[in-house]
């Protein structure tokens, strides 16, 4: 898969909790237009290196976390300011990817 840019609509900004008691340490949201395997818009976790609250993102997706026990993929989106490891992005969405088995694919600059 090559990096796409995408627009982020941001639904669960940094700080946000969920039902559940999970607090967002980072900017979530959507990607208007584009499917996801719920049926529903593709979600994506916004990482960047600020911590401003966001309402929309414009970035690349660098990488997938692609969950074996789930029909979701959720997209992990930067501002291309700086590379990420695998694992380096995992301890960024490890906040609600520890539900799951997941693993993290990083998405080709060309």
């Amino acid at each position: 898969m090559k990096r796409l840019k995408v627009e982020v609509t941001v639904d669960r900004p940094l700080g946000y909790t969920d039902q559940f008691g999970n607090v967002y340490p980072l900017n979530y949201g959507f990607v208007a237009g584009v499917i996801g395997g719920d049926g529903e818009a593709q979600d994506a976790y916004i990482v960047t290196e600020d911590s401003d609250i966001l309402t929309t993102f414009v970035g690349e997706v660098v990488a997938v976390a692609v969950r074996q026990d789930d029909v979701e993929e959720k997209w992990i989106v930067t501002d291309g300011s700086r590379e990420y490891s695998a694992a380096e992005l995992y301890q960024k969405v490890a906040f609600m990817e520890q539900y799951f088995k997941t693993t993290i694919k990083l998405v080709g600059a060309d």
